[in-house]
């Protein structure tokens, strides 16, 4: 072990610092860090916009325990995400941080509505989302997209989230919810101008 220097990787199978993040706005919210296993036990949950210092692969996995019947099984959720992973591997032959940082950018809206009242009259203004909030409208809707496919088959959750993953990371509309929903917000928003 002299002079050596370790690698870490996601699972010890994914190394996270070849992942590149095309969208500039969206850099600085994506932290690509490398930790072997994604489980922070709430270090960055004190702080508003801590996080964004938690790796992404985390914070997907955090939002899929956010459902009723899995709120605190974050072991379950774990698993879930790893094999979801190999799943994208095998499929796309790429790494699959990549095609989950690639989702979260086709998947996150640009553009929203907000409701304005103005002397009694309400109507919806077009306005321009933030990078933290496009980032936590993608993620979830990515894994809300997987926990809704996988409760109408009798294919696994972690087939489901590679499914919408890969569709997600191609922009493909007709197979990703997370996509549809991005798509439906901004044409409400280029209809509010």
């Amino acid at each position: 072990m002299d002079g050596e220097i370790l690698e870490i990787k996601l699972f010890n199978k994914w190394d996270c610092e070849a992942v590149t993040v095309k969208d500039p706005s969206l850099r600085s919210y994506i932290s690509l860090e490398p930790v072997l296993v994604p489980h922070t036990a709430g270090r960055f949950s004190k702080k508003m916009f801590d996080k964004s210092k938690m790796n992404i692969v985390e914070r997907v996995l955090n939002k899929l325990m956010a459902e009723q019947t899995n709120t605190g099984k974050k072991y379950e959720a774990l698993a879930v995400m790893e094999e979801a992973l190999e799943i994208i591997e095998k499929r796309t032959k790429e790494n699959p941080v990549q095609v989950l940082v690639d989702a979260l950018e086709n998947a996150g809206p640009r553009e929203e509505t907000t409701r304005i009242s103005y002397g009694g009259i309400a109507f919806l203004q077009s306005v321009d989302v933030s990078p933290v909030r496009r980032l936590d409208t993608a993620i979830r809707n990515i894994s809300l997209g997987a926990l809704n496919s996988a409760r109408k088959s009798k294919k696994s959750i972690a087939n489901c989230l590679a499914e919408e993953i890969i569709s997600a990371s191609k922009a493909d509309m007709q197979k990703s919810f997370a996509v549809k929903k991005k798509e439906e917000k901004e044409r409400v928003a280029q209809s509010a101008r």
